[in-house]
Formats: C-alpha cells, sequence, structure tokens
C-alpha cells in the first residue's frame, strides 16, 4: 500500500452519507449493553460476534442485526451508540455524516421514539459542540414490513420532524420492491423530506429505475447492479443522480465474490456520480477509511479519483448550498496543501 495514499486519504475532510447507525455497534458494546438490559443472546464473547459475520447473503446479516438492534433499550443506550459513531467521525476526519435511523427495528422491544430521539439527538448536540460535529438524519423505514406501518412511523415522526433530513428505504430487498412504498414517498415528498431509497444491490436495475421512477428519490442507495442496464447508467451519468456505494459490504454479503470484480470503477469511467461510504461498519469490515484503503490496495484507486469520489459526496449530500460549498472549499485547500 502506498503511505501517501493512506496518509493523504486519513486526512482529507471526508462526507459519509450511507451509514446505518444500528450497524455501527461494536462487538464489546453489544455485550456490554445485552448484560446490562439482560437481553438473551447467541453469543458468548466479541470472537462469537465476530464469527457470525461470516454472512452468506444480505437475510444472513440481518439476523445478526436485528439481534445486534435488540439490546438497546435505553435513552443512554442510544446516547452511546450514536456517541461511539461520532467518536469515529472525529478520528476519520468525516466532517459530515447523513445517518439511517431506523425507529421500527426497535418497536418489537417497546422502545419508543421519543426514547431513540433523546439519545441520538443528544449526542449530536454533544458532538456539534465539542468539535464542529456536522449530522444529517435521514428517518428509515423497513420494506419487509407493509408500507401501512411505514405510513404510521412517518406520522409518528412528526414532533422529531426537523431532525430528519430525509426518509430512506433499507431491509431485504430482493422480495420488497420499490413501487409497494410509492405512498409513502408521496407523503414524505408533500411534508418536505429529501428522498433516497436502496436499490440495486440484491435487487436487480429495474428496482434502481423504480426508486427513481415511482418513488421519486434524489439518490440511490448502493445502486452497483445499475450496470446491467446501460440506458440506466447513462441516466444516472446524465442526470447527476448519485449512488451511495458501500464497497466493503457488498463484498461481505455476496453481491460480489471479490473487491475486484466491483462495479465502482465501470460506474465512476461511465461518469456516474459516485461516493464511498460504509454502510455497516462493526460487521463489513471496516468504516470509511478502510473502504478506501481497500480500495487503494484491490482496485489501485489513485488520490486524483478518491478526491473525486469525495468531491461527489460533497454534491450528494443533503446540506444547504452555503454548507456544500464551505466543504468544497476545506476539500480544496487540503488537496492544494
Amino acid at each position: 500500500m502506498s503511505e501517501d495514499f493512506e496518509r493523504w486519504i486519513r486526512g482529507a475532510p471526508k462526507c459519509e452519507l450511507h451509514l446505518h447507525i444500528d450497524g455501527s455497534l461494536k462487538p464489546r458494546r453489544l455485550l456490554e449493553l445485552a448484560e446490562k438490559n439482560g437481553v438473551a443472546l447467541p453469543y458468548a464473547s466479541e470472537a462469537d460476534v465476530e464469527a457470525a459475520c461470516a454472512f452468506t447473503d444480505l437475510q444472513s446479516f440481518l439476523d445478526l442485526y436485528y439481534h445486534g438492534a435488540s439490546v438497546l433499550r435505553t435513552e443512554e443506550d442510544f446516547y452511546q451508540l450514536m456517541g461511539d459513531y461520532l467518536a469515529v467521525c472525529r478520528s476519520e476526519r468525516i466532517v459530515h455524516a447523513e445517518i439511517m435511523v431506523e425507529p421500527q427495528t426497535y418497536a418489537p422491544q417497546g422502545v419508543s421514539l421519543d426514547t431513540v430521539m433523546a439519545g441520538f439527538s443528544a449526542a449530536i448536540d454533544d458532538a456539534g459542540r465539542g468539535w464542529g460535529q456536522s449530522v444529517a438524519l435521514i428517518l428509515s423505514f423497513l420494506r419487509h414490513l407493509p408500507e401501512a406501518e411505514a405510513l404510521a412511523q412517518l406520522e409518528a415522526a412528526e414532533p422529531w420532524r426537523c431532525h430528519f433530513a430525509a426518509i430512506g428505504l433499507a431491509s431485504a430487498e430482493r422480495d420488497h420492491p420499490p413501487a409497494g412504498f410509492a405512498r409513502l414517498y408521496a407523503a414524505a415528498r408533500e411534508r418536505g423530506y429529501r428522498r433516497t431509497a436502496h436499490a440495486g444491490e440484491e435487487g436487480p436495475a429495474a428496482f434502481v429505475r423504480d426508486a427513481l421512477d415511482v418513488l421519486g428519490v434524489e439518490r440511490i442507495d448502493h445502486g452497483v447492479r445499475a450496470v446491467e442496464d446501460p440506458a440506466l447508467v447513462e441516466r444516472l451519468a446524465r442526470e447527476r443522480i448519485p449512488l451511495t456505494v458501500c464497497p466493503l459490504s457488498n463484498v461481505r454479503l455476496r453481491v460480489f465474490d471479490r473487491l475486484a470484480d466491483h462495479t465502482l470503477p465501470q460506474l465512476l469511467d461511465a461518469g456516474v456520480a459516485v461516493t464511498v461510504n460504509s454502510d455497516d461498519p462493526a460487521y463489513f469490515g471496516g468504516y470509511l477509511t478502510e473502504n478506501f484503503l481497500a480500495l487503494h490496495r484491490e482496485l489501485g484507486l489513485d488520490i486524483p479519483t478518491a478526491r473525486r469520489l469525495l468531491d461527489n459526496a460533497i454534491d450528494a449530500s443533503f446540506l444547504g448550498a452555503a454548507a456544500r460549498a464551505q466543504l468544497r472549499e476545506d476539500l480544496a485547500a487540503y488537496g492544494a496543501g
């Protein structure tokens, strides 16, 4: 590995746009909270949790993911979860993070949205005061549950509306096409939410097209299977529709057998606004910087291309024009230095 690249990417100001906060729950914290809250888990040690990360597909990951999320019960738990990730942002110079929050995940344990958001918002406020951390939250819905439940959750989130910049759609994609959530996205659009959705990860390229045309999304989470439809790739490039790509996640979940097989270079060469993100870093082998380093090792990612990816992330963010301009200025100053 080039020491120059590693030094450059570690110091560069970065934006992360595709991060599920539950997916940042580290094994040690998971086990601590399980013991504190009396939650029985099929894992006795950190090594057991790490061994369970040998996923065969998205569903095998989701099984572990929901086990992990079940240990979160109190405002303090949610404060610690968010605080742990924002501490990583500080250490990795992730200056802006757009974080997916999925209240439906906690409902089976009887955890209210008020409890969730009280913890999260306190941690975000502390990070903002502490080192100027920029955060936007995405209200993310679980597509394996009925749309009616998502609509009810959208309504229940109104008291916390000012904390959410956008809505998203996550969970098992294959049997749950975007068209099943048209009413949800229409309602969110009326309420002024920005819009993104997972598509083209385990689902086909057609799901990417439907997310654009039926849901009216502004960016696509993953989208790596768009290459199956050349006309779609041309459209993504022409309309500057960003893709929040998660390389290590794609390999861990068997979207690609090897990082060397990833479609990211193909999409970039076609002019698509690709960004790099970590998805669920505690389960997939690394946070944002590790994703960039893996691309450098396996695909020869160089500094100019990494700079292009970082610029794409700034442009793709849900920040206002002034904040985006400041981030571009900061990145340009870092590059010049």
